[in-house]
């Protein structure tokens, strides 16, 4: 029997291979992986870097106007103009009582809205088209990144605009929209009219001195309309 053995030799294809030449290709493989990996991913990192600076970078969408003082001016104003939401907000600040007074030119919803520096109310009306016009203006001012504009000079056209206090139940800030939301938050929201005149059994209640850069100034000034 040993020598049906001795001549029967295993070859040496059939011997098992030891383990560290199992795992090199596995170990290669992984390695390989890896590396290919790491390649694809630093491609797509250089990629999105080009491509970032060869495309224009957008303009703001938020401009701020300030209005110069002529000498001797009471008031000091400037203007946020959010073309993205057609929006201007006008602020007007009072150099005697330091206060501010806010006017909302809402294009998107339809509406202006006033926020007295002197009391924690606001006031809404429907916008018509001098309102239109007057928002266009700060387009158009924005587009051209004017930062500081004087205020009207003497070719102004001075005017007083009578708004009537509509009677009833305060307006919910959030049934006005989001920028007028915004703008008042949780104070009282009132309708208020325009009108010829002020009835002449009924006072002036509060007035607010604006002025555009159309040459145009205006008085507004609230009153209660009769119930």
């Amino acid at each position: 029997m040993e020598d049906q053995a001795a001549a029967h030799p295993t070859p040496a294809s059939e011997k098992r291979a030891p383990p560290e030449a199992r795992s090199l290709p596995r170990f290669f493989w992984v390695v390989l992986s890896v590396i290919l990996t790491g390649a694809l991913v630093c491609m797509a990192v250089v990629g999105a870097l080009s491509f970032s600076q060869r495309s224009p970078k957008p303009l703001p969408q938020v401009v701020r106007l300030n209005f110069q003082n002529r000498p001797g001016s009471p008031m000091n104003q400037s203007a946020f103009v959010d073309k993205s939401s057609s929006t201007v907000s006008y602020y007007v600040t009072s150099s005697s009582s330091n206060r501010t007074t806010a006017v909302l030119f809402d294009g998107k919803n339809g509406y202006v809205c006033y926020k007295p520096g002197e009391q924690n109310t606001c006031y809404l009306r429907t916008m018509d088209g001098q309102d239109r016009e007057t928002l266009q203006v700060f387009f158009d001012l924005s587009q051209h990144r004017v930062d500081q504009l004087p205020l009207p000079n003497d070719r102004t056209r001075y005017y007083r605009e009578f708004l009537g206090i509509v009677p009833g139940r305060p307006l919910r800030p959030e049934e006005a929209g989001e920028a007028v939301h915004s703008l008042c938050e949780e104070t009282p929201i009132y309708w208020v009219k325009k009108k010829d005149g002020p009835a002449k059994q009924r006072l002036i209640y509060l007035c607010i001195d604006i002025c555009f850069p159309s040459n145009i100034c205006v008085s507004i000034c609230f009153y209660y309309l009769p119930e």
